[in-house]
């Protein structure tokens, strides 16, 4: 159990290091207004928290570090309340006001402006797929051997995509598949559309359709796109003008990874609602085993709908990233509802 002075005096040095990414000595926090024990008894506090791995001692400097262990007990216990600033909420005002056309405008738009407010990089998971359902399908005739495929959800989400046939396809059969598709399959869950496809709507388009195998295949491989969530990002390459990341392997390292649009859904993605902090190591990643993760899930009409999530350095911006990750959860959930009705 820390005292009482410990814990004043490690909470100023996690605040002076965050600020200033610079190791902190005993004489800096001494000099705080609020602070009013002397250099000597400062610095004994400092070995003290040391020892009990609250603190770090980088090289040979005289100053401290936190070590993930005290980030990790100044933010499940040294936080002050989370309060937005003004001029932060002035800024997602102005920027959120439009009414987007579709779920995925809101959701650019929201990894974009969390970037911006933050310096950090931002991770959104579209409204999860496994909870949207199909709201209406068209098929577009471009020529005889192709046609783009647009694809609406009850979340509001549109895809356009290019649908390449083998053999030329006539309109007339175009039209039959559309209206089929569209009475089969509305109100499926995204996921299950292939299933469905295969299982329940095949035997109609063979009695309907001319070329029908030609026509499963096409829609087979189109449709396999939506088994996985979307992923957006904001900033991606922010992490460059933070100090710990000047090493330029390590950066090529974690960009690598934001190309594996799976691997980063299974990391960002959280089961449980509301906010978590994964710091360093708790992130049982490797690559992400000296940054912080802060995600927070927004929802749909009550349900779970995606994940906000913001990478950055160990040394994050704590108080104000947990208060703009609250506010952005629920900003987007009440215009992905109000956008929705």
């Amino acid at each position: 159990m820390l005292t009482e002075r410990q814990l004043y005096i490690l909470k100023a040095i996690v605040d002076d290091y965050i600020t200033n990414a610079e190791p902190v000595g005993s004489r800096t926090i001494a000099k705080r207004e609020d602070m009013h024990f002397s250099p000597a008894t400062i610095r004994n506090e400092m070995s003290d928290l040391e020892e009990l791995g609250f603190l770090e001692k980088p090289h040979s400097s005289a100053g401290r570090i936190p070590s993930q262990k005290g980030y990790r007990y100044y933010v499940d216990h040294l936080l002050p309340p989370a309060e937005l600033s003004n001029s932060d909420v002035h800024d997602i005002r102005s920027q959120m006001t439009a009414r987007f056309h579709e779920s995925e405008q809101l959701i650019q738009q929201s990894a974009k402006i969390l970037s911006q407010l933050t310096s950090y990089t931002s991770i959104v998971l579209g409204p999860e797929v496994f909870e949207s359902k199909l709201s209406q399908l068209q098929l577009i005739p471009v020529s005889g051997d192709q046609a783009v495929l647009i694809i609406v959800t009850d979340a509001g989400h549109v895809e356009n995509q290019t649908v390449h046939f083998p053999d030329e396809i006539s309109s007339s059969d175009v039209e039959k598949v559309v209206n089929i598709l569209n009475e089969r399959l509305r109100g499926v869950p995204m996921f299950q559309l292939q299933h469905k496809l295969s299982r329940e709507v095949s035997d109609v388009l063979k009695q309907h359709v001319t070329k029908y195998e030609t026509m499963m295949t096409a829609l087979k491989d189109v449709l396999a796109d939506h088994q996985q969530e979307k992923v957006y990002y904001g900033g991606k390459t922010n992490m460059l003008n933070q100090p710990e990341f000047h090493d330029v392997e390590r950066v090529r390292s974690l960009l690598n990874i934001f190309e594996e649009d799976a691997l980063v859904s299974k990391l960002i993605r959280s089961e449980d609602q509301g906010l978590t902090i994964k710091i360093g190591s708790e992130n049982e990643f490797k690559p992400f085993d000296e940054l912080t993760i802060v995600t927070a899930t927004y929802m749909l009409d009550g349900k779970y709908a995606g994940t906000i999530g913001l990478l950055g350095p160990v040394r994050m911006e704590y108080p104000r990233v947990i208060s703009l990750m609250d506010y952005f959860s629920k900003d987007m959930t009440r215009l992905l509802d109000r956008d929705r009705h």
